[in-house]
């Protein structure tokens, strides 16, 4: 048989390929385990005990579906904002999310506008209906506000991506600069504010929680500071009108009950979460000194992970996360230009970040040709 179905003519022009090459398939490359996972912004701390004894009371549980309205959580999530509750949706993550909001706002050719070099699984979903991404370079290491606007407004573009703090760079905006970036916006284009390390940012990045603008919508997560990466569970928060689009568009049993019921857990323990945003602070700075100790150079970080300018070009940097990784030490680094001369090192355990500072000057020495 040489006919088969055809594809869309965007799904068939895509490439075959996925925002990350995972951890778990570099090993399966490598053949062989890392030492140290200190790349994709995990929380090694895990999720607080609270949640391990939930999750555990409810496995047996695990045969039925999930509540497809996601109530339990939603309530607590409301709870926690000071919304109400048609103020939250909730996804499998905020990629999950991220899905659908370029799927409710973009179609084929639209022009969508984010930072070059910004979250690459935002451009994944752009990609996969067709629309046109406008890419805005990073200024002075930070997502250029100014530039994002003028491309908005050049292009018409009805949506704009911008993250808070941001990833790879681990920059933020103080709250005023938003709320002036969000003031200067059309009221046609769709502010998509995500903000998946804001438990670990200072509280003067966020903004309050405002609900009465229907071209913002805010994402947040349960993967990065709640150490709850594996189950895929986020929220988005917005204008009531917006958050009841989701609906026509999002898998109603997309969220597990496994990631719901965690999910509340998780929302209850702020006292566990403030232990943990402790942690990823001593994390920051023995990351930071780490990197001094060996003539390179931390950026400012609100986030989990520390970015490191390597003092050198893309080939460089490059050289350097080769070598950490041959030396079982799994990091990432920025790849857009510029950006790329840096590598970037996430917050681990103890013994990881001991792993680290014993392969960083042999891994610098290597790429050095020393």
């Amino acid at each position: 048989m040489t006919n088969r179905p055809a594809l869309t003519p965007v799904i068939n022009a895509l490439p075959v390929t996925v925002p990350f090459v995972g951890p778990e398939a570099q090993e399966r490359d490598r053949g062989a385990p890392f030492r140290a996972r200190i790349g994709a912004n995990e929380s090694g701390f895990g999720p607080s005990p609270r949640v391990i004894a939930r999750m555990q009371e409810a496995a047996g549980e695990m045969w039925k579906y999930c509540d497809p309205d996601n109530y339990e959580l939603k309530v607590a999530l409301a709870r926690h904002l000071g919304v109400g509750i048609e103020n939250v949706v909730v996804g499998e993550g905020i990629d999950g999310l991220l899905n659908l909001v370029v799927r409710m706002y973009a179609s084929e050719g639209t022009p969508v506008v984010t930072s070059l070099g910004a979250y690459p699984t935002f451009n994944f979903h752009v990609a996969s209906v067709g629309a046109r991404l406008v890419p805005v370079p990073f200024r002075n290491d930070k997502e250029d506000l100014q530039g994002l606007l003028d491309a908005v407004k050049r292009e018409n573009a009805p949506v704009v991506y911008l993250s808070n703090p941001d990833n790879p760079m681990g920059s933020w905006w103080e709250a005023t600069e938003i709320l002036r970036f969000v003031e200067a916006l059309p009221e046609t284009t769709m502010l998509v504010l995500d903000e998946a390390y804001g438990e670990t940012a200072p509280a003067s990045a966020l903004p309050p929680v405002d609900i009465s603008r229907p071209n913002v919508v805010r994402m947040r997560t349960f993967s990065k500071a709640y150490g709850l990466a594996g189950i895929r569970c986020g929220y988005a928060f917005g204008d009531a009108e917006v958050i009841t689009s989701f609906e026509k568009v999002r898998n109603h049993y997309g969220v597990s009950r496994m990631a719901q019921i965690a999910g509340e857990e998780a929302l209850a323990d702020q006292a566990y979460l403030a232990e943990v945003v402790a942690k990823v602070d001593a994390g920051r700075k023995r990351i930071a000194r780490i990197a001094s100790d060996n003539g390179l150079k931390p950026l400012p970080s609100a986030t989990n992970f520390v970015t490191i300018d390597c003092g050198g070009d893309a080939a460089f940097a490059l050289a350097v996360m080769r070598n950490m990784l041959a030396r079982d030490v799994f990091i990432r680094k920025p790849m857009a230009p510029v950006l790329d001369r840096c590598i970037r090192v996430s917050v681990g355990l103890d013994h990881e970040l001991d792993i680290f500072a014993e392969e960083l000057p042999r891994a610098i020495a290597a790429a050095r040709g020393a």
